[in-house]
């Protein structure tokens, strides 16, 4: 018997990276498709593994040069339940100056009973709503918990072209564009120096900027009132 000849297959294997959408009705998990969480010292950038330093400063780059960047603090963030949560809470308004960016707080999705609210505490806040609403194409998670999270950065990933970081106080979020893992606040302080970085504008004179943009922020909502509040997406 003749042996036969076949002909030899090469199989490519393409890495999955997790780039900003809209990536289709129902954006694929992260994990299934190879992308593995960051080991502490570690971030993750598009579903590969880099140095902390490396997200930190990736993310950075985004917020700054965003045309409508948005912060949003979760209730592990909003709530004063331990004393880094205020610590962090305060780092969060620092980058909110620094980069200058919205902040829209995530509803709290606390069960309350004995009235549950479905729309909000069970099913998901459908986040895209929100961004396609405030026309946000950068945002940061920081401070919501690691379910609400997952599958808000996946149904903002499938639904638009918002570009997502996450700043996880645990292992990171893999459904993110950017995560870095184990935040406190010295990490926050890390990032708030990078946005200054490449701002090229010094910490330690950045309180007239802020001022001054205070200032010029309140003549703005004096006038526009009306229109100054953010869309939260929620019926």
């Amino acid at each position: 018997m003749s042996k036969t000849n076949l002909p030899e297959i090469k199989v490519e294997t393409i890495r999955y990276r997790v780039l900003a959408g809209p990536e289709g009705f129902l954006s694929p998990a992260a994990a299934t498709l190879g992308v593995i969480l960051p080991d502490p010292e570690q971030g993750l950038v598009e579903g590969e593994i880099v140095s902390e330093e490396q997200a930190i400063e990736a993310a950075a780059k985004k917020l700054v040069s965003a045309k409508h960047p948005t912060l949003f603090p979760g209730p592990a963030v909003l709530w004063d339940w331990k004393p880094e949560a205020s610590k962090l809470a305060s780092a969060v308004k620092r980058l909110a100056e620094a980069i200058p960016a919205k902040v829209i707080p995530m509803a709290d999705y606390r069960p309350k009973y004995p009235r549950v609210y479905p729309e909000i505490e069970i099913n998901p806040n459908h986040p895209n709503l929100t961004i396609w609403h405030n026309k946000i194409d950068v945002c940061l998670f920081i401070g919501v918990h690691c379910h609400q999270a997952n599958i808000a950065l996946k149904i903002i990933r499938a639904g638009s072209s918002c570009y997502t970081i996450a700043m996880c106080s645990f292992s990171g979020d893999d459904e993110a564009n950017i995560t870095v893992r184990d935040i406190t606040e010295q990490t926050m302080d890390k990032l708030i120096a990078a946005v200054y970085k490449i701002k090229k504008m010094p910490i330690a004179s950045n309180n007239n900027e802020i001022k001054k943009k205070k200032n010029g922020d309140n003549l703005k909502t004096k006038k526009s009132e009306h229109h100054s509040e953010p869309k939260m997406g929620i019926d």
